[in-house]
């Protein structure tokens, strides 16, 4: 009992490790808040660092990460060339607030001089994308990845003072 305790522990560290350094897939379909199509490939930063964040508008955790973000995220971008891409996951039938919400919370560029960078804003209702990064059903889940595309970093869930982490892990990668 004690090996197959043993082996199931080390298969489940063992897949985990896997993920990290996996490429980003670059052939899944999103949407743009405008409804065209773009390839998850799109996904990059002139070899920057990316944080990729998973989220919905239904989702209070999910909310609130990217509000606090919101708040830094020009600093962020002035210190390390950091983009943030925010991945909706809302269905068909809540989609059609993802614009909205994103206008009004200052992620997506509405011709407001309020905030310097904006979020990159993508829709995968039919959670492709999220699937093929095997992403559970509960967001918010959120990525670093490095400027060859690769995953460094994953995490799921908010607590304040998470985006700490994120930030440390994206200057990890610059240094």
């Amino acid at each position: 009992m004690k090996r197959i305790t043993l082996f199931l522990a080390l298969l489940v560290m063992g897949t985990g490790l896997m993920a990290q350094n996996a490429k980003l897939p670059d052939n899944v379909t999103l949407r743009t808040l405008d409804g065209k199509s773009v390839q998850s490939s799109a996904i990059q930063n002139d070899g920057r660092p990316v944080i990729i964040s998973f989220w919905a508008t239904w989702c209070g955790p999910c909310m609130l990460e990217l509000k606090t973000i919101r708040e830094i995220y020009d600093e962020w971008v002035e210190e390390t060339g950091v983009k943030m891409v925010i991945v909706s996951i809302d269905d068909a039938r809540t989609a059609a607030r993802v614009k909205g919400v994103t206008e009004k919370q200052g992620w997506s560029d509405t011709g407001d001089d309020e905030f310097q960078h904006y979020y990159e804003v993508y829709l995968d209702s039919n959670r492709d994308f999220a699937t093929a990064l095997n992403i559970g059903q509960d967001p918010p889940h959120t990525f670093v990845i490095n400027g060859q595309g690769e995953i460094v970093w994953q995490h799921k869930g908010y607590q304040p003072g998470a985006e700490e982490e994120v930030i440390e892990q994206v200057r990890a990668l610059l240094k």
